[in-house]
């Protein structure tokens, strides 16, 4: 497997672009300069990320969700520490 991420990732399993592989390897994301770890879904090319708010549940008991623009740098785990 490369080490190239791809532009857009998802945690849900639900959406087409859910990589379980991918995810399980550890995927870290800068997002403006600052590690975020509550990040749900990213896209890099339109520069966003979606973050859980809070603990609050849509009715169908998934995660309510804020969209945040901004610079996104996605990265795999393992390479953060050779750095």
């Amino acid at each position: 497997m490369t080490s190239t991420l791809p532009d857009r990732l998802s945690n849900d399993p639900r959406s087409r672009f859910h990589d379980a592989e991918l995810l399980a390897r550890g995927i870290g994301i800068r997002f403006n300069g600052n590690e975020r770890t509550n990040v749900e879904e990213y896209c890099v090319s339109e520069g966003w990320i979606r973050v859980a708010v809070g603990k609050a549940l849509d009715r169908r008991g998934q995660p309510m969700t804020m969209k945040l623009r901004g610079q996104v740098e996605p990265y795999l785990r393992g390479d953060d520490a050779a750095a």
